[in-house]
């Protein structure tokens, strides 16, 4: 069973949605009890382990996990959109907090 030990939130500070994100990574930080690594357009870290096109091109942002034992995850690469059309920060709370449990729990790989 591996461990969380660190968020990496991969954004960029023109991105529409980057408060929101950050928003989101710190507080999944703080109640998971995990460090916080932001990264600013590191597209090589995202072609390796986050989501990509058809074409193999990574976009942002993207909120990744780092295990103790060296692994890294994804986590979640879109924020989901409410009933409104706009970002749902809670559901995509919900949606990186079951992904963690899945993890550290040995049911997500």
């Amino acid at each position: 069973m591996s461990q969380l030990k660190k968020l990496i939130l991969v954004t960029a500070d023109h991105h529409p949605q980057h408060k929101l994100w950050v928003e989101l990574a710190e507080r999944l930080a703080k109640e998971l009890g995990a460090e916080l690594d932001v990264r600013y357009e590191d597209y090589v870290l995202l072609v390796e382990y986050g989501d990509t096109d058809d074409l193999g091109m990574a976009w942002l942002p993207q909120l990744l996990a780092e295990l103790d034992d060296g692994k890294i995850v994804l986590l979640l690469s879109r924020l989901p959109l409410g009933k409104d059309l706009n970002p749902d920060l809670e559901e995509a709370y919900h949606t990186v907090i079951k992904r963690v449990d899945e993890i550290t729990s040995g049911q997500g790989s």
